[in-house]
């Protein structure tokens, strides 16, 4: 699966990745390889991305978007810094 993470100021992310946990409003979720696809609006919290199953990196988000169709997951975000 292909990930891009976005801000109003700059790609934070762009590449193949296992899979992706984000804060959603309700809750938090995980996308993985071959997901539906779908639209959600992202609260505060963090972003987990699985580069592999043991390599990670995380960023600290105030608001956003994702967007999963055709195996490609767009993450729009506002006030995001890598942890």
């Amino acid at each position: 699966m292909t990930l891009e993470i976005l801000t109003p100021e700059k790609k934070l992310f762009d590449g193949n990745i296992y899979g992706i946990q984000l804060p959603g409003i309700a809750g938090s979720f995980e996308i993985l390889d071959r997901h539906a696809p779908i639209v959600a609006a992202l609260g505060k919290g963090n972003i987990k991305v699985l580069k592999t199953k043991s390599d990670t990196v995380t960023y600290s988000i105030q608001s956003g978007f994702v967007e999963v169709l055709n195996n490609r997951t767009t993450v729009l975000v506002e006030g995001a810094k890598e942890n």
